[in-house]
């Protein structure tokens, strides 16, 4: 980072920004990419560029984008999201789903004007969308003229669990957003990618937003090297996933959703609060984070190697046995 060469990506543009761009846009099979500060943003700026006011969007219900980019599409965009609850024991709303949930045309309705995906699924637990119902929901999105943004902040996991290629995770999304700063361990940054006529919008949108980080090219280098370095050992994160799953699963009642990659979910026994756990698994040394009041929620990642793992779930397993009894 601090040997990377830079320019002024305000003016005429950062080099070691421009080369992380175009090597991510050709990762995904995109024509272009921009880089942003954060995922939120780059998020925001999609919904913003392929909407229109007075609109609304189609998310799965348990979606990052409604639950914690505060309000961000209604305040920004003006648009409405329309939340698409998982039918039939699923966990992530499927194609079919979002088919439902589109209205018939009608003057009293508002129109839906976008389609929005997240994979993998933070609130499901990092659980992964196949290619094969992308396809289908993209389809949906195809019949009903719908342009469809993928919150891709994990994506880097689903290639790595799944060994699909990232262009073809990405293909059914005319934008997709993609994190630097999660499982890839950045300090900064996510991305966005799509088409270059939609990106020469974002850009302005980003400049309205106080994204333009001038010698941003330090940042970039944190990705570039990430992307060398650390995206294949994303499969260590998943193995650790699993070991943590199982230590924990049935301890004092609690169930564990199996993950898929890198995220762990639990499910407390009944009187076991989400705080309770956190607080008591922190005063050992272990930070996990309240996902609602029965639910919490751990992600593994590079600092924390097998060993801090083991010891994480001895020190879960412990907290809700003593607040269980």
């Amino acid at each position: 980072m601090a040997e990377a060469e830079v320019g002024d990506d305000v003016l005429d543009g950062d080099p070691t920004v421009r080369r992380l761009e175009s090597l991510v846009a050709t990762l995904l099979g995109k024509e272009a990419g921009l880089f942003f500060p954060s995922g939120t943003m780059a998020n925001q700026t999609a919904v913003w560029v392929q909407t229109a006011p007075g609109t609304e969007v189609l998310l799965d219900a348990n979606a990052h984008i409604i639950h914690w980019e505060m309000a961000g599409a209604a305040a920004l965009s003006g648009v409405q999201v329309r939340p698409v609850p998982a039918g039939d024991g699923r966990t992530v709303a499927s194609a079919l789903d979002f088919e439902q949930a589109l209205r018939p045309a009608s003057p009293h309705a508002p129109i839906a004007t976008l389609v929005c995906v997240e994979n993998t699924h933070n609130g499901a637990g990092g659980k992964i969308t196949p290619v094969g119902e992308l396809v289908s929901i993209r389809a949906v999105a195809d019949a009903n003229r719908l342009p469809v943004h993928m919150d891709g902040a994990r994506l880097w996991n689903a290639h790595v669990a799944t060994r699909t290629p990232l262009h073809e995770l990405a293909a059914v999304a005319h934008t997709v957003m993609l994190s630097f700063s999660k499982g890839l361990g950045c300090p900064v940054g996510a991305i966005l990618v799509g088409e270059e006529a939609t990106l020469r919008r974002a850009h302005m949108v980003r400049k309205r937003l106080g994204g333009g980080m001038r010698q941003s090219g330090i940042l970039a280098a944190a990705a570039l090297h990430a992307l060398d370095a650390h995206l294949e050992r994303l499969a260590d994160d998943h193995a650790n996933a699993k070991r943590l799953a199982d230590a924990i699963a049935g301890v004092g009642g609690a169930r564990v959703v199996a993950p898929e990659t890198n995220i762990v979910m639990i499910d407390l026994p009944d009187g076991v609060t989400s705080t309770a756990v956190v607080d008591r698994a922190r005063l050992d040394g272990v930070l996990i984070a309240p996902w609602s009041t029965t639910r919490v929620r751990a992600v593994t990642h590079l600092d924390a190697d097998a060993a801090s793992v083991a010891r994480a779930g001895d020190v879960i397993r412990s907290a809700i046995e003593r607040l269980a009894h």
